[in-house]
């Protein structure tokens, strides 16, 4: 349990929560608006688009990190830091398909509930994120000036 903790088990644990929040949500809660747009043949086609891009993203994260892969926050010892291919243009592939993947799947589902959740996945993903790079700079020196170079989770924005 000590290692769980110390590698930031309690943010896998709380990131596969809400995922699994989102995946179920409903497409509607009593006393909550709906959003007609939500439910639109554009919406779905956006969502679709959305999702596929998500899913491409993230997938490339996961195989430019290789060995280095692993679901806590806090890096492997005997890894290295990426710096190529998908990770030349956004610090966080993974975290940023998986934000895309969800703002898909609630279009794609016409759902407000699901919409709030992605909302709430990207603030998540960004805290996350933070403590994930305090840890990275610690490990490798070299990751403040990448820090610098490449943004955080939106490709050339943010």
């Amino acid at each position: 349990m000590q290692t769980f903790i110390a590698r930031g088990g309690w943010w896998v644990s709380a990131q596969f929560g809400l995922l699994f929040a989102l995946v179920l949500a409903p497409p509607d809660l009593p006393g909550l608006p709906a959003l007609p747009l939500l439910r639109e043949q554009g919406a779905l086609i956006v969502g679709f688009i959305l999702g596929g891009c998500g899913m491409a993203l993230a997938g490339m994260g996961l195989l430019h990190l290789g060995a280095n892969l692993t679901p806590f926050p806090r890096p492997r010892d005997n890894g290295r830091l990426v710096q190529n291919g998908v990770y030349a243009i956004v610090r966080h592939p993974i975290y940023s398909g998986i934000i895309l993947g969800a703002f898909g799947w609630s279009l794609v589902r016409g759902s407000i509930v699901a919409l709030a959740l992605s909302v709430a996945l990207l603030v998540f993903f960004h805290f996350k994120s933070r403590r994930e790079e305090r840890w990275l700079v610690e490990r490798y020196p070299e990751y403040a000036a990448y820090q610098k170079r490449v943004k955080k989770l939106l490709p050339f924005i943010w």
